[in-house]
């Protein structure tokens, strides 16, 4: 398994990385264990996790994902062997996070209780990377619309400064409760707030932002990727897959049984306009060169030069297999052309 650096952290983590949302609800705790041991097995040194997950987010199962990976530091006593990647929420209307039934912000109070939360749950001391769930300010869900409306932006009420929760970030690693800071669905605008605050203040620095990034989501080159290039904030890129969507499964209104749409009503992000139509382009490139859609939807992800870790996600061991083999396969030039070419004339289609 590839290694790559995390930002200029000093660490290197595997090109795959174990997404674990899943664990909680569609997953068991068995499960869980099994899958963190065969990635680890494989060579994947990365997990990442949140306070939020399982998915989708419901007050009796938040933190459970957590706990399960907890336990399975506690059986293996393994913790060392792991780059683990943790989120506190932003601001949301969610309001089972906090003791006090507060809606979710990023407060200094509520950052700490988060934390120390995220800690007990993992049975941990530390966090490797610790990242913001999605922003304190008003934005867009995924920070990078395709078209812009202004109301998504008008904040209502107090918002903490950005200024303010790196400050916040920064008493935390000097605690030793974390090591390294991370965003996600973020915006370029935000991300480049963050490092120069992280410069002028003299605190920790943005190593990585996690956002989605597919091939029928390829907005991070258009403003985050030169980010990357010259600031070295890799992307972290979740849902390679589009919640499953490029595999085909979902093709004609399909609802195969236990799947997650099937199961939750999820999905709407991938059903926009022309969607289907990308899905069925890319599909056929991976077909034509004789490679599952999934693994070539996956392996493309990973490929990418911006690309710090392809953060995979699977509910049985099929898949999961499928995920972490992909890193092996190559995307070759002719490949590229072709997948541009179906890009040029689809687009991002589900942002």
């Amino acid at each position: 398994m590839e290694l790559r650096p995390l930002g200029r952290s000093g660490l290197q983590v595997s090109a795959i990385c174990l997404g674990t949302m899943t664990w909680g609800q569609q997953n068991t705790e068995a499960e869980g264990h099994e899958q963190m041991d065969y990635a680890l097995a494989q060579g994947v040194n990365f997990f990442d996790t949140a306070e939020l997950y399982s998915i989708p987010p419901k007050r009796e199962t938040q933190g459970s994902t957590e706990r399960i990976i907890g336990s399975w530091f506690k059986a293996r006593k393994n913790r060392d062997k792991v780059i683990l990647a943790s989120k506190v929420v932003g601001r949301s209307v969610m309001d089972w996070f906090r003791k006090d039934g507060s809606t979710s912000r990023l407060t200094r109070p509520q950052m700490t209780e988060a934390l120390e939360a995220s800690l007990q749950r993992l049975g941990t001391d530390y966090i490797d990377l610790y990242q913001l769930h999605f922003p304190e300010r008003a934005v867009p869900w995924g920070s990078n619309p395709t078209r812009f409306h202004l109301k998504d932006y008008q904040t209502q009420g107090v918002e903490t400064s950005i200024a303010e929760i790196c400050d916040i970030l920064g008493d935390f690693v000097k605690a030793g409760k974390i090591r390294h800071v991370g965003l996600s669905n973020e915006s370029p605008w935000g991300t480049m707030r963050f490092l120069f605050e992280n410069e002028t203040r003299g605190v920790p620095r943005v190593q990585s932002i996690q956002n989605c990034y597919n091939l029928i989501n390829r907005q991070f080159e258009t403003g985050l990727a030169e980010i990357w290039y010259r600031e070295q904030v890799g992307l972290l890129a979740y849902s390679p897959l589009a919640q499953g969507y490029l595999t085909g499964k979902y093709l004609d209104g399909a609802r195969p049984p236990g799947s997650r749409s099937a199961l939750f009503n999820r999905g709407q992000r991938y059903e926009k306009p022309g969607s289907e139509e990308a899905t069925r382009d890319y599909m056929a490139i991976a077909r034509d060169f004789g490679i599952d859609p999934a693994v070539f939807a996956n392996a493309w992800v990973t490929s990418r030069p911006f690309v710090t870790s392809n953060i995979i996600g699977a509910t049985t061991m099929e898949q999961l297999k499928l995920a972490i083999g992909s890193a092996s396969v190559a995307i070759t030039e002719e490949m590229e052309k072709r997948i541009d070419a179906v890009h040029q004339m689809r687009g991002n289609p589900a942002p």
